[in-house]
């Protein structure tokens, strides 16, 4: 089964509170096992990769009920059902949702951030999205993210071939590879040297090299395993053991099969994921605003 949305953790939550104190980690590892979760569910990561997908989805639920004053901290990591948590059982309720939350003074002022009269845009729950906030925000900017990726792969594709591979040494150079950046652009640039585009560092003493191939392709326009077989024989040429094959197009299924039974090392790189390392490297692009994501510090209040 899939994951159930936060609203619809809340009731099962409050009915294991109900059986006294937990701690929080424990509480997660029953709720998945009465929902039958698998360890491919269990493992699945927000966009932040920082914390599972259940887990976070767990820890708003007893938030939101928390904000209710249905369950109740009792020291740190553990938590258990109050007195009026109880009472909501006994009505034997079909679902607590935001909706069922609102009919409690506490629920609402803790929502709006204080009690006169300050409102919030709609959570999205109740904006039929069902995601918490942490998800909610995080796909948004995985949107922005795939955007800009566009947006890039747009702006090299209609740039001189020559920027292209300007790009890859100012990429690899903020990876870490190669010297400076003036010993780096040295080494593309050279079209038809032994079916090569050119040779980058590894390291700054020159110890090991990779091997460069870059092909700026329209969309639409895959590379095949034809050219991958030349480039593989152009390493062997140089005496090569790997090289770095980069598109702005996309790989043949029959080309990555290709690069994967061949016995030297080729990283394939197409468009798409170009242009997520220009973007992890800030190559191309720029920090425009900071979005800093906080939560409790449970020592503070120990």
């Amino acid at each position: 089964m899939s994951i159930p949305d936060f609203q619809s953790l809340m009731l099962p939550v409050l009915k294991l509170s109900a059986t006294g104190e937990l701690k929080s980690s424990e509480a997660v590892r029953i709720l998945a096992d009465q929902l039958h979760l698998t360890e491919e569910d269990r493992s699945q990561l927000l966009l932040s990769g920082r914390q599972t997908t259940f887990v976070n989805r767990v820890s708003w639920a007893k938030a939101y009920l928390g904000m209710a004053g249905l369950v109740e901290k009792t020291r740190r990591a553990h938590f258990q059902i109050t007195e009026r948590g109880k009472q909501v059982l006994k009505t034997n309720p079909n679902q607590i949702n935001i909706k069922y939350l609102q009919q409690f003074p506490e629920f609402q002022k803790n929502r709006n951030g204080s009690g006169h009269g300050a409102t919030h845009e709609k959570l999205p729950a109740e904006s039929g999205q069902g995601l918490t906030p942490d998800e909610l925000l995080r796909n948004a900017a995985g949107r922005l993210e795939e955007e800009l990726g566009s947006e890039l792969l747009s702006r090299v594709c209609s740039a001189p071939p020559d920027f292209f591979e300007r790009i890859i040494v100012q990429l690899l150079l903020a990876m870490g590879y190669g010297g400076s950046a003036t010993e780096a652009g040295k080494a593309l640039g050279r079209s038809g040297d032994g079916g090569v585009d050119g040779v980058i560092d590894q390291d700054p003493l020159g110890l090991d090299r990779i091997y460069v191939q870059a092909k700026r392709y329209g969309n639409g326009n895959t590379v095949g395993p034809s050219a991958i077989r030349d480039f593989f024989g152009s390493l062997d040429r140089f005496k090569a053991a790997k090289g770095l094959f980069v598109t702005t197009s996309s790989f043949s299924a029959a080309a990555k099969e290709t690069a994967g039974l061949l016995s030297k090392r080729i990283v394939l790189i197409d468009g798409r994921r170009f242009t997520q390392l220009m973007i992890r490297y800030n190559v191309g692009c720029r920090v425009e605003d900071v979005v800093q994501l906080k939560k409790i510090d449970e020592d503070f209040f120990e």
